[in-house]
């Protein structure tokens, strides 16, 4: 059996060029996971263009694999990332974001990330919504409490990609422009 996981490397400044020059590196120990991967891909700041970190969502066995995971990853040994958010995951699509049928270039892609104000509830399923590439909660370490919701939405506007999650109760909801990453 095996569980999910919701990874978000966030850049360091300054830590462009080293992510460029690791960019083959990067890619290469993400392809040793290709199979395990429901999504992957780089977030950008605010000009579109500067990436500013680094989102995965990969089906591993454990937690100590998923540790492994995100901290073994090149980029993250060599300091190209600030921090790390891992948390356990559940696909509530059931798909991977090669299933979505927007495919990779169809509009404008975010990530959105709301975090939870308290622990509670896990949400029953995600809304109806053709734009989600993925969805669902950001668990505890043993998947029993609810912490959030990460989202991979395609959308018109960043405002209108951060609605996805407005009808839950969110302390906070952050919303990055994201685009499909690796070599598929």
């Amino acid at each position: 059996m095996t569980m999910e996981f919701f990874c978000y490397h966030r850049d360091r400044v300054g830590s462009l060029a080293l992510r460029a020059e690791l960019v083959e590196e990067h890619w290469s120990y993400m392809d040793r996971y290709d199979k395990e991967l429901i999504a992957r891909g780089p977030t950008f700041a605010g000009d579109g263009d500067t990436p500013s970190g680094s989102v995965h969502i990969v089906d591993l066995p454990d937690p100590a694999a998923a540790r492994a995971f995100a901290f073994d990853e090149p980029n993250y040994q060599a300091g190209v990332y600030r921090d790390v958010l891992l948390r356990r995951w559940r696909n509530l699509l059931g798909r991977t974001m090669w299933d979505h049928p927007g495919g990779p270039a169809d509009g404008n892609r975010y990530l959105v990330l709301g975090l939870g104000p308290a622990p509670g509830p896990t949400p029953a399923a995600p809304p109806a919504d053709d734009d989600l590439i993925a969805f669902g909660p950001l668990l505890s370490d043993d998947a029993t409490t609810w912490l959030g919701t990460a989202a991979l939405v395609r959308s018109p506007d960043p405002r209108t990609a951060g609605e996805v999650l407005r009808p839950v109760r969110y302390a906070d909801v952050e919303v990055h422009d994201w685009e499909f990453g690796g070599r598929r």
